[in-house]
Order: C-alpha cells, then structure tokens, then sequence
C-alpha cells in the first residue's frame, strides 16, 4: 500500500475504545452535568490567553498548538472548555512536557497508548482539554478537518448542533453524552472525507 493510501486508511478509521483499557489515570471523574451554551465570541481569544504560557513554558518541546473542538468553530454552541491539540516529539516521554504543565495547573488525567499515544490534561479554570500527540498524527489531522469543514458548511454545523443539544437529556457521563451525538458526527466525517477524496 502506498503511504498516501495508507495515511487516507489511518485518517478515516475511527478509533473504537478497547473495553478492557483503563485510560485514567487519576481514577474515572464522577459524572457532571453537560451543558450547551451558545457560541462566545471570546473563546478564541481564551485559547491564546491559553496558548502562550503553554508554549513559553515547553519552548521547542512545544511542536505545534492548534485550536480544536466546538469552540474552534465560530457560531456552533457548545460546552464552555476549550479543547487543544498539543503535538510533542513523543507523547510518551512525559518528563518532557507534563511537569512544565502541572506547575500551570494541568493535570495529567488520560493515558491512551492504543491510541496514537494520546495524553489528555486538563485545567479547571478555565476549562480546558488539552489533547498531547505526536507528529502527523490521524488524529490531529482530523480534528483539523472537522473543524474547517463545520467552519465551511453551515448545513452541516446547524446539524451538529441538533445532535450535541439532543445528546444532553440522559446524563451520565461526559462518554455518554459523545456516545448519543456520534452517528451524526460520523454522517459527517463520511462526507467530509468524500470530498477530500480520502474514500
């Protein structure tokens, strides 16, 4: 298989949770209500109140910050946190950018090695999801491409939208919640990845 064949498999493959894994690392959070609030015009400008100390504190170790997630994308409503893609040289050597996050007040909360080495941290104030993979990672370059299609096609941002606020009734946990929105997300991911030619 080519490599731009086999980066088009790598980059629309979902990922599908091992059940036996235990990703947390400080335990499972208890469940917490989800609330959708309307799109905040100054969520941008959090994520890069946000994004220089991270990259002050972490220097070249720090290669590349991207904003992500729903509050990436102008006039979609969604939860108030900030998600952020974090690409380091090897997410698994951790002495090399979680101390400088936890003296900013990140907690290292996730551990995924089945998934492209995925490390989560998470600050409380403000609410942030700070997501840590390594380079040309699928992932990251998914999460890219959802958020430039969603900022393209308003169809299909108005869509996503429905399906986060008809997500909410059922509580449980935040999993929950992305479990119940995920067949639209993936009606989307499909034909995103049709018009970039990826299937």
């Amino acid at each position: 298989m080519a490599s731009a064949d086999r980066t088009a498999v790598e980059i629309t493959r979902h990922h599908v949770p091992n059940p036996d894994a235990n990703p947390w690392v400080e335990g499972p959070p208890p469940p917490v209500p989800v609330e959708i609030v309307a799109y905040n015009p100054e969520w941008p400008a959090r994520y890069r109140a946000l994004a220089a100390p991270i990259r002050t504190a972490l220097g070249p170790t720090a290669l590349h910050l991207e904003h992500v997630g729903s509050t990436s994308v102008p006039g979609l409503a969604a939860k108030d946190v900030i998600d952020i893609d974090l690409t380091v040289d090897d997410p698994r050597h951790e002495a090399a950018y979680v101390p400088a996050l936890t003296d900013l007040g990140y907690r290292l909360t996730v551990r995924e090695p089945d998934w492209h080495q995925h490390r989560c941290l998470n600050l409380d104030v403000p609410r942030v999801n700070l997501h840590v993979f390594g380079p040309d990672c699928p992932e990251v370059i998914r999460h890219r491409m959802f958020r430039d299609w969603l900022c393209a096609h308003p169809d299909d941002r108005e869509r996503y939208e429905a399906a986060k606020r008809a997500a909410v009734p059922g509580g449980g946990h935040v999993m929950d919640y992305n479990a119940r929105k995920q067949p639209v997300i993936r009606e989307i991911y499909d034909r995103m990845f049709r018009a970039a030619g990826l299937l």
